[in-house]
């Protein structure tokens, strides 16, 4: 039998808009502000105005959009409906979105003006996709339509524990992208730990610069519930971003590593004013311990890591501001207090402290299972409501994690094992190497081969020495066995949608390049 949650994001929701009627709880770049009672009114307006397109409570319910102020809207009325919401990513292909939508049963799809014509494709190509809206485009307009509505009291409605919410698209590299169940209590716990366990300024004044189709979403209750303002920026380019933070006077945002980067190797960086920014939120993927060293030597201890994943997002561990110090900076932080943790052998016995293990999560913020795939589901969740992760990490005496690499990313070498982010943070020692990735790739002698891609710093030259002297620096810092065998110096590294670096694409680059040399 289902239990009743008494109150979730939704209600949150609802009632936070009710009590900051008054005040400015949405700003734009371009000026513009919404009120808790504007923000409260619009989402009234478009739940009404999607029940009169047929969708309520358990309608399966996508959206594609840029970040504009009117996607919080839809979010609101998602959380204070209980439709299943999935976001697809603007940089998607179309077959990866023909997918999403198919796979997740979605019934109607919700897509920004620019993506008018991609939607009326993707509704030609998926059967089941019943309508497509468009957020003030020429065909199906949603916010015309809200528009002809008279506002209402925004209530929310009562939700059970395990109800669907949201099935969020990991990003497929070990194949088609599996569909992560968020049930209305993982999400209302996750929201909880940011809220109640995090670094947060006194009313935050939030930056949103990451797609609100990925992480930049997850922020908008706790600044809400903090009687925070959310201001929301189409686009992240470090120009934008300096004058963002000096005008709006921001306090707190979320960046992911690559983020940092462009805005540490940007001109503008020294001249900016940046002294309204409290707290830098990042994560999503792992960062250079030598470029977060720069970050805070430049920018000041501002700097706070989230850890988690899809299946169970972003509160798996945290690292503080006061923990960002030296001989800590390649640590993902502590785990959640609230979640049951555990480092495990391929056996599924716990590991000693110091050794690598994978991490296994457990507690109200993990999800419910791959939607439609009971196998899968099997094989990573479970026994005991555990999440096997597939991060590999290693603990410290005091508590502290340092997560090595993934599991299917373990590069198995002359039959040891080497964890690519252990090389990487080697490589970084350099002081001309600005990025790196680490591979392994198929050898006939070896089975794998460790195989690095770096970046070189600005105004530095590759020498006929570098190589070389990296391995040299691997060898002194980890063994022979961590040396990589081959060394390519890159322009950049490729880059998921979600500003992860991209290693499926970096082992195709050097298989396809071992063809095109056999040919």
């Amino acid at each position: 039998m289902s239990r009743a949650l008494g109150r979730f994001s939704g209600h949150l929701l609802a009632e936070a808009l009710a009590r900051r009627a008054d005040q400015v709880v949405v700003e734009t770049l371009a000026g513009g502000s919404i009120t808790g009672a504007d923000l409260a009114d619009s989402v009234s307006c478009y739940v009404q105005a999607l029940a009169d397109r047929g969708v309520r409570r358990g309608t399966g319910l996508a959206l594609l959009s840029g970040n504009r102020p009117e996607v919080l809207t839809l979010i609101g009325a998602g959380q204070t409906q209980g439709y299943r919401r999935t976001a697809l990513h603007p940089l998607g292909s179309a077959a990866d979105h023909a997918f999403v939508l198919q796979d997740a049963q979605i019934d109607t799809l919700i897509v920004d003006a620019p993506f008018e014509a991609h939607g009326q494709d993707l509704q030609a190509r998926v059967p089941g996709l019943r309508q497509v809206l468009t957020l003030g485009g020429g065909h199906d307009d949603l916010v015309d339509l809200a528009a002809s509505y008279s506002a209402e009291p925004l209530q929310a409605v009562d939700l059970d524990h395990d109800e669907v919410l949201s099935v969020t698209y990991t990003g497929g590299t070990t194949g088609r992208p599996k569909g992560v169940v968020g049930t209305a209590s993982s999400l209302a716990a996750m929201a909880e730990v940011m809220l109640t366990q995090w670094e947060w300024p006194q009313r935050p004044r939030f930056l949103i610069c990451t797609p609100l189709s990925h992480a930049g979403s997850a922020f908008f209750g706790p600044v809400l519930q903090s009687d925070g303002v959310t201001v929301v920026a189409p686009r992240f380019a470090p120009a934008d971003f300096f004058e963002a933070v000096a005008r709006h006077r921001i306090t707190a945002t979320m960046l992911v590593p690559s983020m940092i980067y462009a805005l540490m190797d940007h001109a503008d960086l020294s001249a900016a004013d940046l002294s309204s920014l409290e707290t830098v939120f990042y994560g999503a993927a792992s960062i250079d311990p030598k470029r977060l060293a720069s970050a805070l030597a430049q920018m000041g201890p501002i700097f706070a890591q989230f850890y988690g994943q899809t299946e169970c997002p972003m509160v798996i561990s945290y690292l503080s501001k006061a923990d960002h110090v030296s001989g800590r900076l390649n640590s993902c932080g502590r785990p959640t207090p609230s979640l049951r943790t555990s480092l495990r052998d391929r056996a599924g016995e716990p590991v000693s402290t110091g050794d690598p293990g994978e991490i296994w999560v457990a507690g109200p913020v993990v999800a419910d299972g791959y939607w439609r795939r009971p196998d899968e589901t099997a094989a990573t969740f479970g026994p005991g409501d555990w999440l096997r992760t597939g991060d590999v990490a290693v603990a410290a005496v005091d508590g502290y994690w340092r997560i090595v690499d993934r599991v299917k990313d373990m590069i198995v070498t002359g039959g040891f094992n080497v964890f690519s982010r252990e090389v990487e943070d080697a490589l970084s020692l350099d002081q001309r190497v600005a990025q790196s990735a680490v591979v392994g790739v198929p050898d006939p002698q070896w089975g794998e081969a460790v195989t690095a891609f770096v970046v070189l710093a600005s105004n530095v030259d590759s020498t006929n020495d570098l190589v070389a002297d990296l391995q040299s620096v691997v060898r002194r810092e980890k063994g022979a066995v961590h040396v990589p065998k081959q060394i390519h110096v890159v322009d950049r590294l490729p880059l998921t949608g979600l500003g992860k670096i991209d290693k499926v694409a970096l082992r195709k680059s050097i298989v396809a390049n071992a063809a095109e040399d056999e040919a």
